[in-house]
């Protein structure tokens, strides 16, 4: 394991000196981590007892949404037990819990010492990282097409976790900005390189679907760190390798 962090009470303890450097840090700080804040409470407030439910917690709480699933279903002018959608609530209700299914997970299990010493100076690129998440304000899809980069200092993590770490934030009611800033924010704070990068393009299902209706529209953001912030060679570079095919 990287000196810069270490297992407690199966969290990851980090430095506080370069979080003060990241403007806003306090609304996005990855919820694992714990030397600053127990969590990005925006988003984790009653959801993260799910990380440590008994199976019998875990019943009541199908059994909960299931009763709630029911009631929509009625409100919308349906019968809740007519043969159609009689298990309609049930098979929403997991789907839901699968769909966020990132509340149950942390940084330190997905990182699983996947950490590296390597001496490559360079940028490292993982792009066209598909994942989907559900939208807070309107509880319906979005799919993100996700690139990483960042410039090792030292130590290097396994592709894989780049993957891993979008899908835990991904898997949660979910801001496609705070998403970007979350993402970016935990790759900076478990490898402390000398810069991170993270671009989103997203199309919103409650844009396709609903108010405006405009299926074909993308949404793009990005969040960078360190050189990607602040040399624009090395930003520019990073755009061009995402666009490259």
């Amino acid at each position: 394991m990287s000196s810069f962090y270490s297992k407690k009470d199966n969290q990851i303890s980090i430095h506080t000196n370069m979080m003060n450097e990241i403007k806003g840090y306090k609304d996005y700080i990855p919820d694992s981590i714990t030397s600053v804040s127990t969590g990005d409470e925006s988003v984790s407030i009653g959801t993260r007892s799910r990380i440590n439910e008994s199976p019998e917690q875990e019943a009541a709480r199908l059994e909960k949404m299931k009763a709630a699933i029911s009631t929509v279903i009625e409100c919308l002018g349906e019968d809740p037990s007519r043969n159609g959608i009689l298990k309609s609530p049930e098979r929403y209700a997991k789907a839901m819990l699968f769909f966020t299914k990132g509340y149950q997970e942390s940084l330190y299990d997905i990182l699983n010492s996947a950490v590296f010493e390597e001496s490559h100076e360079d940028s490292v690129l993982v792009k066209d990282i598909v994942t989907f998440s559900l939208c807070e304000h309107h509880l319906v899809p979005f799919k993100n097409n996700i690139a990483i980069a960042y410039i090792p200092n030292r130590n290097v993590i396994g592709l894989s976790k780049l993957a891993r770490i979008s899908e835990m934030y991904s898997q949660r009611l979910q801001v496609q900005e705070r998403l970007t800033k979350q993402i970016a924010i935990a790759i900076n704070h478990l490898l402390q390189p000398q810069g991170v990068a993270v671009l989103i393009e997203s199309s919103h299902q409650c844009m396709s679907m609903r108010g405006v209706q405009k299926p074909d529209s993308k949404t793009i953001t990005s969040f960078t760190i360190g050189k990607y912030k602040e040399c624009r060679d090395t930003r520019r570079e990073f755009f061009d390798l995402v666009r490259r095919k």
